[in-house]
């Protein structure tokens, strides 16, 4: 078995029509884009990938991401996914819930407001995922949860979802 990764890039997020993260371009020597998570409220963005050659076990998230000012803190990332078997599941696509959410705390590390770092979130609520199934996957931003203590905007410069092929 090989480990299979998909890349989730900011540009091609999808949001729902409110509370959602700001696409920003930042950068000096080469663009830097990324989706910025407020301090304040909630914020989730979205992404649909097909599940390819999914095999058993874990689905993991990882998050790149870096502070927008902030030198000290903790963000809460929340993932989840919905899994769908195309010609096979009977529910609406439209309003097919979520599986459970899964979180993580990631300290920033200090001395520079804009150091990259991961946050790798294991999925361990799968929405009886299968081969191939389409998959939506959110990733968010819990700024209301009280272990979230870093100031200003949080921003995913990439996400990769990572998991075992067949």
């Amino acid at each position: 078995m090989a480990t299979v990764y998909q890349q989730l890039d900011p540009g091609s997020a999808q949001f729902l029509t409110t509370a959602f993260p700001a696409l920003v371009r930042n950068g000096t020597n080469f663009p830097v884009l990324g989706l910025a998570y407020d301090a304040a409220i909630n914020e989730a963005a979205s992404w649909l990938i097909r599940a390819a050659n999914y095999g058993t076990g874990n689905v993991t998230v990882d998050v790149d991401w870096y502070a927008d000012t902030a030198t000290t803190g903790d963000v809460v990332w929340q993932a989840q996914l919905a899994a769908i078997t195309t010609d096979a599941d009977t529910q609406d696509t439209e309003t097919k819930a979520l599986a459970t959410l899964n979180t993580f705390t990631d300290t920033h590390l200090g001395t520079v407001g804009q150091r990259l770092h991961r946050a790798i979130i294991t999925m361990t609520n799968l929405d009886a995922l299968a081969a191939d199934d389409d998959l939506w996957i959110r990733i968010a931003r819990d700024a209301a949860n009280a272990a979230d203590t870093m100031a200003g905007d949080a921003i995913l410069t990439l996400a990769t979802v990572s998991y075992s092929d067949v």
